[in-house]
């Protein structure tokens, strides 16, 4: 178990020091994900497979996707075109793909060997976690979803304005 952790955690550390240091936004995405998925095993390990899963499904998933879709808003115009195509060489994938792989077979192998009863997901339940989400922290989390739409909102108006301002440029430029 000692072993398992500790690749997953330098895998961890290794795709969060990736997101740091990736140049290309998507590159940075592509380890943040990985990264998290590390992250989610390592819970896993520790013996909280509820959070674990939340990760996944939170992280990993929604505030992923969200993130790729900013993304994809800020970066509308014709040079996307060309730095799409270079983002879907093999050389941008081939880190992420084998920081996966790893970590999917090291969960295979922790799922195959652990017993059902040992790391049981029933033994949370999820009527709790959404009482508890829902009932006092409920203003937390709306404040989470108000910030997370607050940030796309101005995201969107930065791009929006520096595509003006090119355009303006550009403008005056030909004149």
């Amino acid at each position: 178990m000692n072993l398992l952790f500790s690749i997953s955690s330098v895998i961890a550390i290794v795709s969060t020091l990736m997101v740091i240091t990736r140049k290309h936004p998507v590159h940075a995405l592509l380890y943040l994900i990985v990264s998290f998925l590390a992250i989610a095993v390592v819970i896993y390990q520790l013996g909280a497979p509820f959070i674990a899963i939340l990760e996944l499904i939170i992280y990993a998933g929604a505030i992923m996707v969200l993130f790729i879709f900013t993304m994809m808003l800020l970066n509308l115009g014709k040079e996307t075109i060309d730095q799409e195509r270079k983002w879907l060489q093999p050389q941008t994938w081939t880190g992420p793909v084998l920081l996966s792989l790893i970590l999917l077979v090291e969960l295979i192998y922790l799922l195959s060997k652990s017993s059902s009863q040992e790391h049981a997901i029933t033994g949370m339940d999820t009527k709790i976690v959404a009482q508890t989400l829902f009932g006092p922290y409920l203003i937390l989390v709306e404040l989470a979803a108000l910030l997370l739409t607050a940030g796309i909102v101005g995201a969107a108006h930065i791009g929006q304005h520096k595509r003006r301002v090119s355009h303006r440029f550009l403008e005056e430029y030909n004149e």
